[in-house]
């Protein structure tokens, strides 16, 4: 077991990032990608053959095997890294043995790269034993911060220990403020959630601006104020002097395959848009991005990237021309308000030590617990005034119920992979049964379930599968654990296709 050096009480953690984010070079105008969807080196001769200059490429996690060819294909073009499945938010975070694996794990793969970053999503997919298919935004209250902060600390020294036996200056953990899904739960403002992580821990922040119009969204700002007078307020609370990214990505409507339609807009018309890196991406997301980059306080900023992941190759190259036209003069303005007189710093020049109160063992089971009802409530198993409401708005119950009753299925049905496609014989089976699919989602959130493996839906989906089968039609259980062997081996040859004899091609 590895055992981290806890901080001592007094910290500079201003100084640290300070320290850490002058190794950092300016990375400009890139794309956050995917290597296999689209298919990453077609991308890349496409954009080389209608003249479209990217600076550098955000990687979404992928096998060692496959970074490492990219690194080989692309030697001279800066690369980062954006992780998946390290849960910062969670208070069982340091003490399970396989996020440290993964971070072990992780550690190569960032070096692989050359990566100065590592962006982390300060969300979950898994929490108090229950997994989901999409990100859950943390629960925005003080204890959810001191937890995040804390465990960020602890995994940038893990990161630092690794990088050390490699004799180079160790890449900076970054956290992204995830999108909202139709609800949000905190006592806290989400900008003061994130000044009091800052505060605690020498991270960078990814601000995604999509991200940022689902809160005007969903905690219905927008019956109160302008898009553009939230965008000002919010900024104002954010700690953007600890911005090192920016993101932008598409926004569209849910599209559900089962359950009711989404209800009608509202009277104002704004749109159920979520984040969907397949969709267009909405001019009035660029216009945001456009009063962000004015803000004297963005003075750390060293990429902007479209996230294109899962989007047709033809709309990247559209998109991001036009994201070059428009902001690649802008991008060389922001950097000079680093050297500005007046510039403050992200602590507003509070330089002194950082008192750290750790996290205590009985914090982490209340925190444990918040999570759990937190969990509960997403599913339908507990009314909303379970959890704690947010700030200054309250539960819409009619979105709440949307999420519940129409995405959650859905997500757990379709996302990551078909059901009916991976099982074709077995749910022939059950349905001759008269066993329906939406009995397969209450199965998966019927109690929570102990993880020793890093996330991976697909194969959740599998395991969990097979115990549905098991428990209510053994007789088809064979059938079902055939297939599933398939689908195992095929993923596995998926995962593998990168090899040397394709470094060469």
């Amino acid at each position: 077991m590895i055992h981290v050096q806890k901080y001592s009480k007094m910290v500079d953690v201003q100084s640290e990032f300070e320290e850490r984010i002058k190794r950092i070079p300016i990375h400009g105008l890139g794309l956050s990608v995917d290597v296999y969807t689209p298919d990453l080196f077609d991308l890349v001769e496409t954009l080389s053959d209608d003249g479209v200059e990217v600076d550098y490429f955000e990687i979404f996690q992928a096998p060692l095997t496959a970074l490492r060819c990219v690194k080989f294909r692309l030697p001279d073009r800066r690369l980062a890294y954006h992780g998946e499945g390290l849960w910062i938010t969670q208070p069982e975070f340091c003490a399970e043995q396989r996020h440290r694996n993964t971070l072990a794990e992780v550690s190569v793969q960032l070096h692989a790269l050359d990566s100065a970053w590592l962006n982390l999503e300060c969300a979950t997919k898994q929490m108090s034993g229950y997994s989901f298919g999409t990100y859950l935004p943390p629960l925005y209250t003080e204890l959810g911060a001191r937890m995040a902060a804390e465990n960020l600390r602890e995994a940038q020294q893990l990161i630092d220990r690794e990088f050390r036996t490699l004799d180079v200056p160790a890449p900076l953990l970054l956290v992204e403020m995830p999108p909202l899904t139709y609800f949000a739960y905190g006592s806290l403002s989400i900008p003061s959630f994130y000044e009091r992580i800052t505060r605690e821990a020498a991270c960078g922040l990814v601000l995604d601006i999509g991200h940022l119009w689902t809160v005007y969204r969903y905690t219905a700002v927008w019956r109160r104020r302008s898009l553009e007078q939230f965008t000002d307020e919010f900024l104002a609370a954010f700690p953007l002097e600890r911005v090192v990214e920016i993101h932008v990505a598409g926004l569209g409507n849910h599209t559900p395959q089962i359950g009711t339609q989404r209800p009608a807009d509202g009277q104002s018309g704004i749109p159920w848009w979520i984040d969907a890196h397949r969709e267009p991406i909405p001019s009035l997301l660029f216009d945001m991005l456009q009063q962000v980059l004015k803000n004297e306080r963005l003075i750390n900023l060293k990429g902007m990237a479209l996230e294109v992941d899962t989007k047709p190759i033809p709309e990247i190259v559209s998109e991001f021309r036009l994201f070059r036209n428009r902001f690649g003069r802008s991008f060389p303005r922001c950097i000079q308000f680093s050297t500005a007189d007046n510039v403050v710093s992200s602590m507003r020049g509070q330089k002194a030590g950082n008192h750290l109160k750790p996290v205590t063992d009985d914090e982490k089971t209340r925190l444990f617990r918040e999570y759990q009802r937190y969990a509960l409530v997403m599913t339908g198993q507990l009314e909303p005034s379970m959890v704690c409401q947010w700030a200054d708005t309250e539960i819409n119950v009619e979105e709440l119920t949307y999420y519940q009753r129409v995405y959650l299925p859905n997500e757990i049905l379709h996302w990551g992979g078909e059901l009916g496609d991976m099982f074709p014989h077995t749910n022939r089976l059950l349905n001759d049964a008269g066993i329906h699919p939406m009995e397969f989602v209450t199965f998966w959130f019927d109690r929570p379930r102990t993880h020793r493996t890093p996330y991976d839906f697909f194969l959740l989906k599998i395991e969990y599968f097979l115990e549905f089968v098991s428990a209510t039609l053994p007789v088809a259980f064979s059938t079902a654990s055939d297939e599933a062997d398939s689908l195992r081996a095929g993923y596995d040859a998926a995962n593998q296709r990168m090899n040397v004899t394709e470094i060469v091609r």
